[in-house]
């Protein structure tokens, strides 16, 4: 249904439901991260990098996948048509077992290619970089928390923290659920996600303090759904418009990207998701016309 111009969706009716899917995939996200934990990268479990260049018209990247498959290796076409190889290790190798590796996979390629760079990660330097990731994301979540506390008051502060709190538990649920690989890749994915997140609970709940102020005494489920109604199609938009670049991404571009695209969908989903419902939903209790005295 429609008034005008603005649609007339009745979204805090099914609140108590949305409550529900949180819970439960808030629940299941918990327990995937301590059962299952994450698929580490390379970047934080270690392993081999090796940047090279085909010069044989028939090494091909697919090629190269097949011939390198026993080190179930990833593979990145980056400048050019130069190519990234990594190669995991097993935990607790030596330095004679890493370097026996890489003339392994040298062996496996011969003059088929050039080398530009040969790189061994270790598992002191990924635990630095998983370090690193987890400092990343919690000082943007303590800055984002900082700026939605000044930004608003009461009600609207706690509902964007914990509406903020979902989505960053959610993402972690996502990469230990799926298996897809956790790395730095992913990091970059968390942090552009909730940005987006972020950005659009400011939206609504911007939209939602100008009609506290304009309409008195309208209840506030109502009103909270004549809000989210009248930045619907923005909302909506935006994330269908994203969702197509991604799906771009999934469809056109090597595996490296496609991990990306698939899980960026996922934060851009959940991302809507939080913001038109749990954000919103924690408002019903707290006195908002209080709030904006």
């Amino acid at each position: 249904m429609q008034r005008g111009n603005v649609m007339k969706l009745h979204f805090m009716k099914y609140r108590k439901l949305s409550y529900i899917i949180s819970g439960a995939l808030l629940l299941i996200s918990v327990l995937s991260i301590l059962i299952r934990g994450f698929n580490y990268g390379i970047d934080f479990s270690g392993g081999i990098s090796m940047e090279v260049t085909p010069v044989a018209e028939t090494m091909t990247i697919d090629k190269m996948r097949s011939e390198l498959a026993e080190f179930s290796p990833e593979l990145q076409q980056i400048d050019g048509n130069a190519i990234l190889i990594r190669v995991g290790l097993p935990k607790g190798v030596t330095d004679a077992q890493q370097n026996e590796r890489v003339a392994q996979i040298k062996n496996i390629l011969g003059d088929q290619v050039t080398y530009s760079q040969v790189q061994i990660v270790g598992p002191k330097i990924g635990g630095e970089l998983i370090r690193g990731g987890i400092l990343a994301i919690i000082f943007a979540f303590l800055m984002m928390a900082v700026y939605v506390w000044v930004r608003y008051r009461g009600g609207y502060a706690v509902g964007a923290l914990v509406s903020l709190f979902l989505d960053f538990v959610l993402m972690f649920g996502f990469f230990s659920i799926t298996g897809l690989e956790f790395n730095q890749t992913a990091i970059a994915v968390i942090l552009t996600g909730i940005g987006y997140s972020i950005n659009d609970k400011v939206v609504n709940y911007d939209r939602i303090e100008e009609n506290v102020k304009k309409y008195h005494k309208m209840p506030m489920p109502e009103l909270i759904d004549l809000s989210i109604n009248e930045m619907f199609r923005r909302t909506m938009m935006t994330s269908i418009s994203t969702l197509l670049a991604m799906l771009g991404l999934f469809l056109f571009s090597g595996e490296v990207l496609r991990e990306f695209a698939i899980a960026m969908t996922f934060s851009i989903i959940m991302g809507t998701f939080t913001s038109i419902y749990i954000s919103n939903v924690v408002l019903l209790n707290f006195d908002l016309r209080g709030d904006n005295k």
